[in-house]
């Protein structure tokens, strides 16, 4: 996951400040999730779970209401402003994020309410799971409402 924001970011980085800004929410809160999921090479964090949960709930959820109130619309703005087809492709992606997103606030609405470490790891697997599929449906949208005309945009 790790990787694939890091690739995000060197393919995109540039684009414009709301892009660069959402990959840089989108590394935090990955590396937040690898934290509290138990990865080694990114547990320096000594915080309570429960502080670092609640920040992973806030990341979620900002991060997913950016890309829905301003990256898309950006993105989109941009489809339209160029009329190459992209607009019409990109909305076929928007029911899956829509779902992906109800998956997200499902998780932040449930977490405080976990209440065994079993139930926990199979939420943040869940969770993991939910924001590969995120990831990907994002990077499918930038590429189909930039990439296609970076070149005229640059």
């Amino acid at each position: 996951m790790l990787e694939g924001c890091r690739t995000a970011k060197e393919r995109w980085g540039g684009v414009s400040d709301i892009v660069d800004h959402w990959l840089n929410r989108r590394q935090e809160l990955i590396v937040l999730y690898c934290s509290i999921n138990g990865m080694e090479q990114l547990n320096n964090d000594q915080r309570p779970l429960s502080v670092k949960l609640k920040q992973l709930c806030q990341l979620l959820v900002d991060y997913v209401s950016e890309g829905h109130f301003a990256v898309y619309e950006q993105l989109n703005q941009e489809g339209m402003e160029f009329d190459d087809g992209g607009v019409e492709l990109a909305h076929s992606l928007y029911p899956q994020i829509e779902s992906n997103t109800h998956q997200c606030l499902d998780f932040n609405d449930n977490c405080e309410s976990i209440s065994n470490i079993k139930s926990l790891q199979e939420a943040l697997s869940s969770l993991g799971e939910t924001l590969e599929e995120r990831f990907m449906l994002e990077d499918n949208l930038i590429e189909i409402l930039h990439e296609s005309h970076r070149s005229h945009v640059a």
